[in-house]
């Protein structure tokens, strides 16, 4: 219990000044204190009914006090049934935890993983940019080369030469 109540003073202390991150960790360590204390009340309460139990089980001679005593059986047996349904229920609720904190790191994966794409997205972008700006350079000399070269070209030709092709 001690591990529940330590948390929840930590993670308050920081709770305004961090954020989001900060209050999930306050709310878990409230969830893990308020298990902790139902798990220990319902132990208690099965331990103790169960140890009556082993108790009055003793026949004793007066049918009156058997009867009476039968009666509470059935009553602290009853609650015995409900501590125990009221421990399976947190161990769901532990397994549900479990579960799901295991898509937070999955997330936290995922999450990984687009950064890393979205670095190799920028740099296909810087390379696609720096090939369009060689086709560029590479298209200008050409240009030049063509317009300054000694063979007359006309418009005409031109034409001409890219419907042949």
């Amino acid at each position: 219990m001690n591990r529940g109540g330590g948390g929840a003073g930590t993670g308050g202390g920081s709770g305004a000044a961090s954020g989001p991150t900060s209050a999930a960790a306050l709310a878990a360590a409230k969830k893990q204190k308020k298990w902790l204390e139902s798990m220990e009340t319902d132990i208690g309460t099965i331990v103790d009914y169960f140890s009556y139990l082993l108790n009055v089980s003793r026949v004793s001679e007066p049918p009156v006090r058997n009867s009476q005593e039968a009666m509470m059986m059935e009553m602290r047996a009853a609650r015995m049934v409900q501590a125990s349904d009221s421990l399976l229920k947190l161990v769901s609720d532990l397994k549900q935890t479990a579960l799901f904190s295991g898509f937070a790191s999955l997330n936290d994966h995922v999450e990984e993983r687009m950064a890393e794409f979205d670095k190799q997205a920028e740099k296909t972008d810087r390379l696609l940019s720096r090939i369009g700006e060689e086709a560029a350079a590479s298209l200008k000399e050409l240009e030049g080369h063509y317009y300054s070269s000694s063979v007359p070209h006309t418009h005409e030709n031109d034409l001409q030469q890219w419907d042949n092709i």
